[in-house]
């Protein structure tokens, strides 16, 4: 029999030839236009993971205090008191290219729902941003935009925005990444769960109406952009955050009534997905009316309202007998709340439309027996790689005490200047002042202040919020990943993604639980893509394994690549972010980074200067950020993850600041030393004076010294009452792993870096560094 559809509306829906024949094969006839398009969307990359899910395997998803792993909306941890912890991250690239706003405002819509359909109120979010260069007028645009649709959503929801990271490369030019991370208090007696069951049980759609807004939206993100993208705005969301902020009070009030069997919210796929994932979560069907669902628009036909990814919907199973009860509580809210279908012993999704079937597939056929593909690893290493491993730091400008050499000499102060003025280092303050990241009044730590964010347990509603009023338990969170150590080296740049993540929850005396993550890459048919994405999820199982971290779930989002008019593809660096989550058990034994009074010891835990210098591939300027802003150049090997080291110096770090020993603790990450510094000077408005214990004849790379990057590094200021006692512990712990390096100055001191000998490497007022850091993206948003 002729395939209905030509191949190139095959094409359309993100199908290949090979698949659509084995569609043919299990339905025993060519399916219809609708169940081509349900097909299309739930064997998207975005949906299923067919290129990815192999390499997932790896990781560890199991732990004691993990109670829901990978495979529901979010993942759940146990806190301890009774306390239950629901969180996860997802991207919403794609939408965020095309319509900056929208994308990003819907982005957080949907991590909001995954979390409060577990049965969790979310307390706060976080978010990985990446851009292209900011001096490009349609950087900016798209930068401005997603900030302000952030913005918009979490504001006018009611959730606090706590912390993030904003990273700016060519490489995301064309590409743009939203990651956003929400955080929620489980506030019903039970965690939610979305498998279907009870047969007869009755299907309620609630929530918003359906319309032609987001059609596609899964196919959409599973493939490259191109010039003609734009025509895809239809597959962009519209996002209404008072009505998601009603959506979630009706839902937390029905979960708590019992009568709610199952749920699940309706994202990627819409209608198609939660109807299907459901029925095979449960090993049962569903059989679905879509007369009953509430429209927006007229003239809709099944494609349309299956397809759909209008915004703030859920699908429940209710117990048989209680759907009033519940329709009751959404038409309370404001809501629509209708029987939609009934759960079927038969395991198919059924939908009908005027009386007739519409479309007839075995659930598991769109949800769980979906393509899988198994790419061959290159047997050697890409050619890009080799290229970049070939530079050594002889291919730099010789430097001195004095500062760079060469065509264009520079003082030391000069350069710490242009970095400072990197918009990928600079203050982040443009950006987070948009955001309420003070709603609910459980901020602990605020963005810009600490390596992590810390928020307040304090439960609001449910059998806990009488009895934990005073709680002093605390969760800390933070996203991570250096894009450019993963593009060079994909397994230890994962590595390092984990590695930051926890020495960063350390930084603010918090204990690393568990981690959602959001694999960002390219396309995976493609060797190099899929060798980065498969060396990255090596990497980052290990790093998880290392760190005690396991993998509650996450977010897959591949084809990030942009096509030019050519047809060429750009894809972005591969960029794996790790979401972590910290015990923190007293919010008032918490530090930020900045220094908190004049005479404090400076000290540096990790690998020594002296260590530093003689460990290439620990301490280096390879894949640093000195390197690309300074040298214009993306090469040599990121430094190498030391995890007993990194275990070592988070875990004393975690201890000095319980035992009150330590004042403010802050990484050394991008820029080095030299940066860590500054932004610890910054922070607190106070200056340093250093001392490096290396002589001016040494044979010393002093930019290494500087800017170079790793180590397992933390700088952490301390009570001079106190110095003795944990000096003492630092020996006994540490070992040579540390070593103390100058003062806290007062407010108008500058930050002084001299050697043992006296000479001076750097001088810089810290109002000077201040100006440029804080006012470097402004000024280019100016332009």
């Amino acid at each position: 029999m002729t395939a209905p559809f030509s191949p190139e509306e095959i094409a359309s829906e993100g199908i290949k030839p090979d698949e659509y024949e084995e569609i043919v094969r299990r339905l025993g006839r060519h399916p219809n236009r609708a169940e081509l398009g349900m097909f299309g969307v739930m064997w998207s990359e975005h949906c299923c993971y067919k290129n990815s899910r192999p390499l997932l395997k790896q990781f560890p998803t199991t732990g004691d205090r993990i109670l829901v792993g990978p495979g529901e909306n979010a993942g759940v941890v146990d806190f301890g008191d009774g306390l239950q912890l629901a969180f996860k991250i997802e991207s919403h690239n794609h939408p965020s290219a095309v319509e900056p706003f929208q994308g990003a405002a819907t982005g957080v819509g949907g991590i909001l729902r995954d979390i409060f359909t577990m049965g969790a109120r979310p307390i706060a979010a976080l978010n990985a941003l990446r851009f292209g260069d900011l001096s490009e007028p349609r950087t900016r645009r798209i930068f401005t935009g997603v900030v302000s649709g952030i913005a918009h959503y979490g504001n006018c929801f009611g959730v606090p925005t706590v912390a993030g990271e904003v990273y700016f490369d060519p490489a995301y030019a064309g590409n743009p990444l939203v990651n956003v991370m929400a955080i929620g208090l489980m506030e019903t007696p039970e965690i939610v769960k979305s498998g279907a069951s009870g047969i007869g049980n009755p299907v309620l759609y609630v929530g918003s109406t359906t319309g032609r807004d987001g059609m596609g939206g899964a196919s959409f993100a599973s493939a490259e952009l191109s010039d003609e993208s734009e025509a895809d705005r239809p597959a962009v969301q519209v996002g209404d955050p008072f009505l998601e902020k009603s959506l979630m009070e009706a839902c937390l009030e029905a979960f708590k009534t019992g009568a709610v069997v199952a749920a699940q919210d309706m994202g990627a796929a819409g209608i198609t997905c939660s109807t299907s994932e459901m029925a095979a979560k449960g090993g049962v069907g569903i059989d679905l009316d879509l007369d009953k669902i509430p429209a927006r628009e007229t003239g809709m036909v099944p494609y349309e309202y299956l397809l759909s990814e209008s915004q703030e919907r859920m699908l429940f199973v209710a117990q048989a007998g209680r759907e009033q009860e519940l329709i009751a509580i959404f038409e309370k809210w404001g809501l629509h709340a209708v029987v939609a279908g009934t759960v079927i012993e038969e395991p198919m999704v059924r939908i009908r439309f005027q009386g007739a079937i519409a479309a007839e597939i075995p659930a598991t056929a769109l949800a769980d027996d979906t393509p899988l593909y198994h790419h061959e690893l290159m047997a050697d290493l890409p050619d890009y790689v080799k290229t970049a491993r070939q530079w050594s730091e002889a291919q730099l400008p010789d430097c001195a005490v004095e500062g760079l050499a060469g065509d264009r000499p520079q003082t030391w102060s000069a350069v710490l200047m242009t970095l400072l003025d990197s918009p990928t280092i600079a203050s982040k303050r443009w950006v987070y002042r948009q955001y309420d990241h003070q709603v609910q009044n459980n901020t602990v730590l605020v963005p810009g202040g600490a390596d992590a964010a810390v928020v307040r347990l304090r439960p609001q509603a449910g059998p806990l919020a009488a009895a934990l009023v005073n709680t002093r338990r605390g969760v800390a969170a933070t996203v991570d990943c250096n894009a450019r150590y993963v593009y060079l080296d994909p397994y230890e740049g994962a590595k390092a993604a984990v590695a930051e993540a926890a020495r960063n929850l350390s930084c603010v005396g918090a204990e690393p639980l568990a981690v959602t993550d959001n694999l960002n890459f390219g396309s995976p048919e493609k060797p190099i893509g899929y060798w980065q994405l498969a060396e990255a999820c090596r990497g980052l199982a290990e790093g998880c394994r290392e760190f005690g971290t396991p993998v509650t779930g996450g977010n897959v989002s591949l084809y990030n690549e942009t096509l030019d008019s050519h047809g060429n593809p750009t894809p972005i660096y591969p960029t794996p972010v790790v979401g972590m989550v910290g015990m923190v058990e007293d919010v008032g034994r918490v530090c930020g980074q900045g220094w908190r009074a004049e005479g404090d010891i400076i000290y540096l835990l990790g690998l020594t200067l002296e260590q530093g210098d003689g460990a290439a591939e620990a301490v280096t300027l390879g894949a640093s950020e000195y390197l690309a802003v300074v040298h214009n150049t993306v090469a040599g090997r990121p430094p190498r993850v030391d995890g007993a080291l990194e275990r070592a110096v988070q875990r004393v770090c975690r201890d000095g600041i319980r035992q009150g020993w330590v004042r403010s603790a802050h990484d050394s990450a991008e820029g080095g030393l030299a940066i860590a510094l500054t932004e610890c000077c910054i922070s607190g408005q106070r200056g340093a004076s250093v001392t490096f214990p290396l002589g001016q004849t040494q044979a010393i790379r002093w930019d290494r010294v500087l800017f170079g990057e790793g180590g397992a590094r933390i700088l952490v200021s301390v009570d001079p009452a106190m110095a003795t006692a944990w000096e003492a512990y630092l020996a006994e712990t540490l070992g040579d792993r540390w070593q103390r390096l100058g003062i806290v100055g007062a407010g108008t001191a500058p930050l002084t870096i001299d050697l043992v000998g006296g000479e001076r490497l750097l001088l810089a007022e810290v109002a000077a560094l201040h100006g440029v850091w804080s006012t470097a993206i402004e000024r280019r948003l100016a332009d």
